[in-house]
């Protein structure tokens, strides 16, 4: 790891206030270092306000990884994903689906749209705060992405 290493830049989209504080744990229980910088949202119009810099966002850090509800208010998630990966700029960055339908068409529908993960929000507080944990220790420690590999 490069000593100039910056942290990890990830974009929360997560309307469930409890949801967003077990997330913000969960990496913070990661103890990576540096440690990784989470920016929350809401709903999918602030998601793509700090994807696209825009209103309060501007001059927002581009995110290296999203991790995305698909239920969100203003705009749903597949709708996030798809101006995402439809986005030369911003395709590259990996898109972790997060959330709690486990239906068969959601998966498959995400996957089309170039989601690069699809995760079930587990129920039980243990397994949801392994699952946070697991996204956070695959994507600082094991994954390289574009901006954050060492030279």
């Amino acid at each position: 790891m490069s000593q100039a290493q910056r942290p990890l830049m990830l974009l929360v989209v997560e309307d469930d206030p409890g949801d967003q504080m077990l997330i913000a744990e969960a990496f913070a229980d990661q103890a990576t270092d540096p440690a990784p910088h989470l920016v929350v949202v809401s709903d999918g119009q602030q998601a793509l306000d700090v994807l696209y810099q825009r209103g309060a966002h501007e001059g927002a850090a581009r995110p290296d990884l999203v991790l995305l509800d698909l239920n969100l208010p203003l705009i749903e998630g597949r709708a996030v994903l798809q101006h995402i990966k439809a986005d030369e700029r911003l395709r590259s960055i990996p898109v972790v689906v997060f959330t709690t339908s486990a239906l068969a068409e959601d998966i498959t529908s995400t996957y089309l749209l170039h989601a690069n993960a699809y995760v079930v929000k587990p129920l039980d507080f243990a397994d949801f705060t392994a699952a946070v944990q697991s996204i956070s220790a695959f994507f600082t420690r094991t994954a390289r992405l574009p901006g954050l590999s060492a030279a």
